[in-house]
């Protein structure tokens, strides 16, 4: 079931990315009008929030400091195959983005704030929290845990919208890719890190 869910979510995100590169090549009218939207109430602390969003969610912070830190707290806990497991979806979660990147070559809006890398979908950012939030919940499957998740996703999404750094068809993209990967990676290796020493 994880792994059709996981393939499912994937599909769907590369079919997005498809529409909105290949069949609306000058950006659907949902993404424009979100981001005239939001740099309407864009104000001092949503822009702040957005601001330290973008410093947690991506960098060197994103890229090594969060996956480190969360596989340190695994290993410390003592579950070394559920660190790993964090290991290979970080990194794939992290591949899958920059394929798609590399596919898409989406432009970004031209209002954005921060300095950004190539391609605009899927938005990384969104996708390395999606991943995050699904890894937690695979490994610690409560209703708390599944609620801070898609909170955080959701953060995470609206702060690139807020800065206008991503069209808001990029962060659900993000959002898929990360969860797809996740849900593929548990269907094969989750087994595995549930397994009882003998």
């Amino acid at each position: 079931m994880l792994l059709w869910w996981g393939v499912g979510l994937l599909a769907l995100a590369t079919a997005l990315g498809a529409v909105v590169v290949f069949v609306y090549p000058e950006t659907p009218g949902f993404d424009h009008w979100w981001n005239e939207m939001v740099a309407g109430i864009r104000g001092d602390w949503l822009l702040q929030f957005a601001l330290v969003m973008d410093w947690i969610g991506g960098g060197w912070v994103a890229i090594l400091g969060v996956p480190l830190l969360a596989i340190l707290a695994l290993l410390l806990a003592r579950r070394w195959r559920s660190a790993v497991f964090a290991a290979v979806c970080f990194a794939a979660s992290a591949g899958a983005v920059q394929l798609l990147k590399q596919l898409f070559g989406r432009a970004r809006p031209e209002d954005m704030l921060v300095v950004s890398d190539y391609g605009s979908f899927p938005s990384g950012h969104t996708a390395n929290a999606a991943t995050i939030a699904l890894v937690i919940w695979v490994l610690f499957p409560r209703v708390w845990t599944a609620i801070l998740g898609a909170l955080w996703v959701l953060a995470m999404a609206l702060s690139r919208t807020f800065l206008s750094v991503h069209w808001a068809t990029d962060t659900l993209g993000g959002a898929l890719v990360g969860a797809g990967v996740v849900l593929v990676l548990a269907a094969w290796l989750l087994p595995w890190v549930q397994r009882k020493k003998s």
